[in-house]
């Protein structure tokens, strides 16, 4: 038990530390915000089906000197590029013609579908939005935990769902992958990933200290890790397998989030079972927080 609890310890002071040092890189590097967030033109588009997403990119980048996304519709030769608004205003119509232009190299017949621009002030209210809706899920997690657990225990449940939420945005600052709605997603999935995993192991704690009132804290937890560790390794295994098989066959449109999920289980697990059960020991918790209290026979 010294030697899971030696692990345990060692473990969130790596997962504090990288902690720090995560939330530096985000405050250094900030994120490359996508065109969800920060304007941008949509046009569909439909082409000879042998022209191939690469080779649509590459020219496209060529002639706008930025990265244009370029998304299958589903139907062959049917794309949906994205990028970024020149820093002259034109109009939708003249972004439709320039485009036509550019692809006639990689087919004869270019048809413009569609074509709409996504303003900066819309992509400013998804932003303050997604905020908002991160915000609130903390809070209302905070408020379950808060009556579900003891304070002391639930600050454990807090501290590992704000480390894997901070692990995957500095993964996305770092590498400055585009940060889109699809990524906002993923980060709220993981708080609710997260939080199951924490809760099982949180609910074993709260067992152990009712009934096993003269074990010292460390060892309860030592055991509650052990109990649930089996059900931790099958569960995160299995989801792992899902997600790459998500990130491996869903293409372009799934990897962001795929890619965001993959870390957030990967730290998920980690922090449920180090700083989820290291950080209740640092506020003191014990036997007495949860002993029950007896039942008067007198009316």
């Amino acid at each position: 038990m010294k030697t899971l609890t030696k692990l345990r310890y060692f473990s969130s002071l790596i997962s504090l530390s990288l902690m720090i040092l995560s939330l530096s890189v985000i405050a250094v590097k900030g994120f490359n915000w996508g065109l969800d967030f920060t304007g941008g033109v949509v046009t569909e588009v439909k082409l000879d089906s042998k022209v191939t997403s690469k080779d649509i990119s590459a020219l496209l980048s060529l002639a706008s000197e930025q990265e244009v996304s370029v998304i299958s519709a589903g139907e062959p030769g049917r794309w949906v590029l994205r990028y970024s608004l020149p820093s002259t205003q034109e109009d939708v119509s003249q972004h439709a013609m320039d485009i036509e232009q550019v692809l006639q190299p990689l087919s004869s017949e270019v048809e413009v579908l569609n074509s709409s621009i996504v303003g900066p002030q819309i992509g400013q209210e998804l932003a303050e939005q997604g905020g908002l809706a991160l915000l609130v899920a903390m809070l209302c997690i905070m408020a379950y935990l808060s009556y579900r657990f003891e304070w002391r225990l639930a600050s454990g449940a807090l501290l590992a769902l704000f480390h894997d939420v901070i692990f995957v945005l500095a993964f996305f600052s770092l590498t400055q992958t585009e940060f889109n709605l699809t990524v906002l997603a993923a980060v709220l999935a993981i708080l609710g990933y997260s939080l199951n995993d924490s809760i099982i192991i949180a609910d074993r704690i709260r067992e152990g200290l009712r009934t096993e009132s003269g074990l010292p804290i460390a060892e309860i937890n030592d055991r509650a890790v052990k109990a649930t560790f089996s059900r931790t390794m099958v569960t995160s295994g299995t989801t792992l397998m899902t997600v790459i098989a998500l990130w491996v066959m869903g293409g372009g449109p799934l990897e962001s989030f795929s890619i965001a999920m993959f870390i957030g289980i990967l730290t998920g697990t980690w922090s449920s079972i180090s700083v989820g059960t290291c950080f209740p020991e640092v506020f003191k918790l014990n036997s007495e927080h949860y002993r029950l209290v007896p039942v008067s026979d007198t009316p």
